[in-house]
């Protein structure tokens, strides 16, 4: 599992969660191709006086974890200011495409398999030729669908940001100031490609237009949506989010449906032709859904740590949305439902 290859590098991007920083970064270590991976972590400046203490911490830990090695190279970019995760990720990707064109990407609050680094490689050489592909995840949450389910992997029309992984050709295609969103708010077509990923996207990329949010993974999701390309799943996760308190930029707690186990079967993936599996794309975009039947669906998923109290008052504020009920009047097409 160590032989020598040519691997993608890593970039690491953290802020001011130090616990989470080091859990990440000790996890990556252990993986079985960190001596052949060249790891760069960025490490954002403090956005406000309250958030320097905790900044100034993780920056010490950088520096520290750097000094032990662990890897083929170790970069460190510790910024004195703030950029904000949306700049610093765009940045940084844009960087390492010009050196490598390819790279694997990783947050602070993302726990990665000892096979992490070797999935995220075979599956980065199977598909980058493939120009159905747009990029790999190694996060994949726990559907029903996937239980007694032959294949390794799975595809989906939205990209994942925890742990993912894409190359040059394809990142280059993002216009990241979004210059056609006029037209796709005239075209009934382009807003069911987008919201075959999830009915949550087309209001995500409106914030994003109006400054209401700073995301660059919408602005990454939609570029695929408009070019019907897919991304790539592995059926057993790679990655546990470990920010499900709240305590991450764009995470107000990650909900339990979002929860996975991670692989402990080390044997290399047996990766496959891009396919739709319809049963699992329902099953997928329910998870996204902002329509009643995907609300019912977590608040149900949310009794396993809730309680049956919270689904009654959850099922109750769903039932009682305008916006519910507005959604169950739009049409859905069949071709992938």
């Amino acid at each position: 599992m160590g032989e020598c290859r040519v691997c993608a590098p890593v970039a690491v991007f953290v802020y001011k969660r130090k616990d989470y920083a080091e859990r990440t970064l000790c996890a990556l270590r252990k993986n079985f191709l960190a001596l052949q991976t060249d790891l760069y972590i960025f490490s954002d400046g403090a956005k406000n006086e309250k958030d320097l203490p905790q900044v100034e911490q993780v920056q010490d830990f950088v520096r520290s974890f750097a000094a032990d090695a662990g890897f083929r190279s170790i970069h460190v970019n510790l910024s004195s200011y703030n950029n904000g995760l949306a700049f610093s990720i765009i940045a940084g990707v844009t960087q390492l495409m010009e050196k490598y064109g390819k790279v694997i990407v990783l947050e602070d609050d993302l726990l990665v398999s000892r096979d992490f680094l070797m999935y995220m490689n075979d599956a980065l050489d199977y598909y980058e030729k493939d120009s159905r592909i747009w990029s790999v995840s190694g996060y994949a949450p726990a559907l029903k669908g996937l239980k007694g389910r032959e294949g390794d992997v799975f595809f989906f029309y939205r990209a994942s940001s925890w742990g993912w992984a894409t190359w040059k050709n394809r990142w280059e295609q993002v216009d990241w100031s979004v210059s056609d969103y006029p037209q796709l708010m005239k075209s009934p077509d382009r807003l069911w490609k987008l919201v075959r990923g999830g009915t949550d996207m087309p209001g995500m990329l409106r914030q994003q237009m109006e400054g209401e949010i700073d995301s660059w993974a919408i602005r990454w999701c939609y570029t695929q949506s408009m070019l019907d390309m897919l991304t790539v799943y592995p059926a057993i996760s790679r990655v546990r989010n470990l920010g499900n308190d709240g305590s991450g930029t764009h995470t107000a707690g990650v909900a339990s449906e979002f929860d996975t186990v991670l692989n402990e079967n080390y044997k290399p993936c047996v990766f496959q032709e891009p396919e739709i599996n319809w049963r699992l794309v329902k099953e997928f975009r329910l998870l996204y859904d902002i329509g009643l039947k995907g609300k019912l669906n977590r608040c149900w998923q949310r009794t396993k740590v809730r309680g049956r109290n919270q689904l009654a008052r959850s099922v109750k504020r769903v039932i009682g949305s305008r916006e519910l009920k507005r959604s169950l009047r739009k049409r859905e097409r069949k071709d992938w439902l």
